[in-house]
């Protein structure tokens, strides 16, 4: 099949912060498993003049390579929903999106977009319940993996370059979990964006956590705002089939349905505290037989199990299945409606243009956020206030072409 991939090259657009996750690990387990491959760009914002221009490349993409398969990962809204509506009348592609962060997105997001997808695969078998008990039929269980071409069989403890190491942008309780190890003596070796030792590579985690004694995974995410209560989500990361399938020993912050994909204690072990986090790693750092018979484990486990490979496989194969189950086999949506065509386009961008009293909007909004947090912060904190409003107020349409916060914060989304 011939697959067009909708996602960013670099992490958040941004060519410094080095390739992104889904670049560097969807797309040559797409080709490993035979597929014909297209990428478009939607997270670099230098790369068009506005969503308007964004949307237009990419149906102008949809109708030169006809893709049977579109394949996105949507962070925002990015693709607008009538997008992906004119793309399937251009083309009659089966549509999928990968979600990142239900454990705190499905509300605000997944619920209100899955529906212009044949099928949305969840990483949550809490966001799956959710849509189900929401009417939505097309979530698809799937989960995160490591990468077939990047297996390596595990080091042995003696062998290994670093004691105890960390890669992932530092922010959140990561500080508060690292600094708390060094105030009990242990030294962690941290990568990413924000660490002292900067952004890596893609190419280069692999070989970090191949060559870590120990490597710490957090379980926490995006903060989480229900009624008035605010509390941090708890979600399974990739890091979680990284590191074992890097041939690295995993130590990870508990999370939940972990033991649907590895057994605890034997092939990664966990930690919920920092008493209990600090003395694990001093137990294994003693007792390094035992670290190097859970790494082999861990690993073996991910070989067999847990690499993009299978995923994709049977993301493609279900994708295809619900799409026949739903009656979706021409370019009619599931009530046998004809979907928009390329027609109606220039519509949209009269539509997505802002006026006087939405430019208005954006200085009101950002001035006194520049106050509060700079110049740099600010645009970015007044765009996610006109958001929270926005996907309350307005549901769905945050993520068409009239949405509010993309027509007047392209540069900030």
């Amino acid at each position: 099949m011939k697959i067009l991939c909708a996602f960013g090259e670099y992490n958040y657009g941004k060519r410094e912060r080095g390739h992104g996750y889904e670049f560097f690990n969807f797309l040559p387990a797409l080709k490993a498993i035979g597929h014909e491959v297209v990428f478009f760009e939607t997270l670099d914002r230098d790369c068009y003049a506005d969503f308007a221009h964004l949307n237009r490349l990419f149906l102008e993409t949809v109708q030169k390579e006809q893709p049977d398969v579109i394949f996105c990962v949507l962070m925002h809204f990015e693709l607008w929903l009538e997008t992906l509506e004119i793309a399937r009348g251009i083309c009659n592609a089966t549509l999928v999106n990968w979600a990142t962060d239900d454990s705190w997105k499905y509300r605000q997001f997944s619920r209100l977009i899955a529906p212009h997808f044949d099928l949305y695969a969840t990483t949550y078998a809490t966001a799956l319940k959710r849509a189900r008990r929401d009417g939505l039929n097309n979530f698809y269980l799937t989960q995160w993996a490591a990468a077939g071409r990047m297996l390596q069989d595990p080091l042995p403890a003696r062998d290994c370059r670093y004691s105890v190491s960390f890669v992932g942008s530092r922010y959140g309780n990561r500080v508060k979990w690292i600094n708390g190890l060094r105030q009990k003596g242990i030294e962690v070796t941290c990568f990413g964006h924000g660490w002292e030792n900067g952004s890596v590579t893609a190419e280069e985690i692999p070989r970090i956590m191949l060559n870590s004694v120990i490597s710490l995974n957090f379980s926490d995410s995006g903060m989480v705002i229900d009624g008035l209560s605010i509390s941090r989500s708890s979600q399974i990361k990739a890091r979680i089939f990284e590191v074992p399938g890097c041939g690295g020993f995993l130590l990870t912050q508990s999370s939940a349905d972990l033991d649907r994909y590895y057994r605890p204690g034997c092939e990664v072990v966990t930690f919920n505290n920092l008493e209990e986090l600090a003395s694990t790693i001093s137990y294994f750092m003693a007792h390094p037989d035992e670290r190097d018979r859970i790494a082999r484990a861990g690993h073996e486990r991910t070989r067999s199990e847990h690499t993009y490979e299978i995923r994709f496989t049977q993301l493609l194969d279900a994708a295809v299945r619900l799409r026949k189950k739903q009656g979706r086999v021409d370019n009619t949506d599931t009530k046998g409606k004809v979907v928009r065509g390329f027609d109606d386009f220039p519509m949209l961008v009269l539509r997505h243009r802002p006026h006087t009293g939405l430019r208005l909007l954006r200085h009101l909004l950002t001035i006194p956020c520049v106050i509060a947090w700079g110049s740099q912060l600010g645009p970015r904190a007044a765009r996610r206030i006109l958001f929270e409003l926005s996907w309350r107020l307005c549901g769905k349409t945050t993520y068409s072409a009239a949405g509010w916060p993309g027509r007047i914060f392209y540069r900030e989304s």
